[in-house]
Formats: structure tokens, sequence, C-alpha cells
């Protein structure tokens, strides 16, 4: 069975790093790539078709919500969660609108994690971590 693959996009590299070890505690999930803001996203989206992509909102040079169609034109079948602090409720609701699929509030809780990947990936079972 081939691995799901991510791309994590933030500008915090800690930020990363944990959405990283998260991710990885699966068997089934690689990730392929990083980026620090939604230029970089869009690049590396085009170089590795992931399957998801976590992107932050709040990022330099392209913020997470420009960035979410111009992904989705390079790399079509990526399914997009936005990352969020709490307050960004509108700024959400905007990139659900623009191709979204999910998002996660920071500070990440494990399971809400794989609650919204699940959720993207169109599958509805209980986590063995």
């Amino acid at each position: 069975m081939n691995k799901t693959t991510f791309v994590i996009t933030d500008d915090a590299a800690f930020m990363r790093t944990l959405l990283r070890k998260v991710i990885e505690q699966s068997d089934d999930y690689e990730v392929v790539g990083e980026a620090s803001n939604g230029l970089e996203a869009i690049k590396l989206a085009q170089e590795l078709q992931p399957d998801i992509m976590t992107l932050d909102i709040t990022m330099p040079e392209m913020d997470g919500i420009r960035a979410v169609p111009e992904i989705l034109k390079v790399s079509p079948n990526t399914k997009i969660i936005m990352v969020s602090a709490m307050g960004q409720k509108s700024m959400v609701i905007e990139a659900l609108r623009q191709g979204a699929r999910d998002f996660i509030l920071k500070p990440f809780d494990k399971s809400r994690v794989y609650e919204a990947i699940d959720n993207v990936l169109g599958k509805y079972k209980d986590h063995q971590y």
C-alpha cells in the first residue's frame, strides 16, 4: 500500500516539526516536503503532487488563503487542510470557499489532526496510535 503523502506549510519551523511528528506517528503517512510560505507551497505542490497539504493561514510573502486556489491549479488532486490560530474563523471560512477541505486549530490536538486527515481522505475509522 502506498503511503499518503503530505507537504506541511507554516512560517514557524517548530510548528512544522510538531505537525510532522504527529503525522508521521502513523505508518500510513509520509511528510515529503515543508514550505514556509504560500509561494513555496505552490512550488512544492507542483513538484511533489502531495495527497494532502497543510497550510497555515498567516504567513509572509503569500498567506494560506491566497495560496489555496493556486495550489489547486497546479495540483488539483491535493486536499488542503488549513491550520489556524484561534480567532481566525472568517479566514478559515474564506479558505474553505477557496477549496480547502478542512481545518485544524493551533495548538493542535493530535486526535483532531487525524480526524481532519480522515475527513479529507473520506475515511471514518478509529485510529490506534
